[in-house]
Parts: structure tokens; C-alpha cells; sequence
């Protein structure tokens, strides 16, 4: 008899599996458009139908800017094609700041919840309302259950959820927990800009980005620039992120001979 429950509920895992994979390749991936990144991701891209999970380092765990600002260039192709929820504890979101980085701020809808456990409820509802494409919130931790919840509710609609690990009112850090949920994890600091050959000033801003964790595929480290600015109307151009270096040999591209010339 034990053998037997043993057997029927491995099978009744299996089936389970198989319809969870089933349900996140119908939602397809989100590519970045350069193979040296997508083909570190399952499927040639970002998964969409899942939730994915940005943090920082120091002071960014308090303020989040970087980590923030990467996952709003993240999610802003998927901003054009529908609306976009941010979720947050704290409101300090500057809205011109992310249309100047290129997210459709006209499709962003705010939302200031009073606590984690609200802010990681209004995202599972948004996840799972018509016309949402994106969720964005602000927390401080996930817990094994709570992204479960998250990723079954990605998976209801095929979007996408974006966690950004923060304490927005400073604190002790609160324990790391023993597994995640998240499809992929992204750690994310600014970088120095270049500006273009043979001009001075502030380029584009950079982002040097560790890929900590990536379920069925490979981790990595690399320096991302903004790129064009997204709009609805051009949903089908480049991504806004550009990959400038692999990081992974912990070297930069190497310098353009006009730069070298200079």
C-alpha cells in the first residue's frame, strides 16, 4: 500500500510539473535581443508568466535606485503593450525619472500599500487582472509560500511579476530566506557612463547586473546600458537595455580604436 501512494503521488507531481511548464510556455519569453544574455535564459529570454526578483547591495537595499531603475527598463517593453502596477511601501517613485530612462510612465498605475502582506496581496490581484502586462512591487521579503502565490497568479494571465527587495524605512535586515520562487534573481549597481566616441559629458546610464540565479539556465555578470526609449507605438523595437561587456572574466568590452585614439 505504501508503494502504491508513493508511486500515485509522484505521478500526481509529475502531472502537476508537466501542467506548470506547460502554462509557462504559452507565456512565452521576453528576449533582450543579444545571444550573449539570452542564451543564459531559458527559452531565449526573460521568462515571461513568471516572477523575477532585483536587489542591491549597502544603502541600495534601503533606497533601491539601481535595482529599481533596472527592473523599470526591464519591464518597459511589456509596459507598452498593456498597463503597468507598481507596488510600494514608501512614496518616493519619481515618475519623470522613469519616463526619462524610457518606461511608458502614461501606462503606470501606483499603489502605496500599508504593509508587506498588503503590498504582495495587491500584487497577486494585479497579476491577475485583464490588461495588466507588468507588477512591480517593493518588499522586503519573500517567502517559499507567498512567491508561490506570486507565481501561480503569473501564471493565470502570462504576466510578468517584478519583486524589488527593499527596506524602505531603513532597519536590521531581515533574514535571507532558504529558497525563492523566482525565476530568475538580479543583482543590480550603477556604473560609470561613457559617453559616445569623441564627446564629453554624462553618457547613457549603465548597470553593472550579477544574474544570481536563472531556473534552467546559467548565471552570469554583465554591464547593461540604457538604451532607446520604449513607447507603445514602437513596441517592437529594441529593447531599452543594452549589454555593453560580460562580466564574467570580471573585464570590461574592450576600448573602440576611436576611443584609443583619443
Amino acid at each position: 500500500m505504501a508503494d502504491f501512494r508513493g508511486t500515485a503521488l509522484a505521478a500526481l507531481r509529475a502531472e502537476i510539473a508537466a501542467l506548470e511548464a506547460a502554462g509557462r510556455a504559452r507565456a512565452g519569453v521576453l528576449p533582450f535581443g543579444d545571444p550573449a544574455i539570452d542564451g543564459r535564459l531559458p527559452g531565449g529570454g526573460l521568462p515571461l508568466g513568471s516572477w523575477h526578483e532585483f536587489c542591491g547591495a549597502g544603502l541600495e537595499s534601503e533606497t533601491s535606485a539601481a535595482p529599481a531603475a533596472f527592473a523599470a527598463l526591464m519591464a518597459a517593453p511589456l509596459a507598452a503593450r498593456g498597463e503597468a502596477v507598481w507596488v510600494f511601501r514608501r512614496d518616493d517613485l519619481f515618475a519623470p525619472g522613469l519616463a526619462g530612462l524610457g518606461f511608458p510612465a502614461e501606462r503606470l498605475i501606483q499603489v502605496c500599500a500599508r504593509d508587506e502582506a498588503e503590498a504582495l496581496a495587491v500584487m497577486e490581484d494585479a497579476l491577475s487582472t485583464p490588461g495588466v502586462a507588468a507588477v512591480i512591487g517593493e518588499v522586503g521579503d519573500v517567502d517559499l509560500r507567498a512567491g508561490r502565490r506570486l507565481q501561480l497568479a503569473c501564471e493565470r494571465r502570462g504576466g510578468a511579476g517584478f519583486v524589488i527587495r527593499r527596506r524602505p524605512f531603513g532597519g536590521a535586515a531581515r533574514r535571507a530566506a532558504t529558497g525563492s520562487a523566482a525565476a530568475t534573481r538580479w543583482r543590480a549597481a550603477s556604473a560609470p557612463s561613457a559617453p559616445p566616441a569623441g564627446e564629453f559629458g554624462l553618457g547613457a546610464p549603465r548597470f553593472e547586473v550579477a544574474l544570481e540565479r536563472c531556473r534552467g539556465g546559467r548565471t552570469g555578470s554583465f554591464l547593461f546600458e540604457a538604451g532607446a526609449a520604449y513607447s507603445s507605438e514602437a513596441c517592437h523595437g529594441p529593447h531599452p537595455l543594452r549589454l555593453v561587456a560580460d562580466l564574467g572574466d570580471r573585464h570590461l568590452a574592450p576600448a573602440q580604436p576611436e576611443r584609443r585614439a583619443a
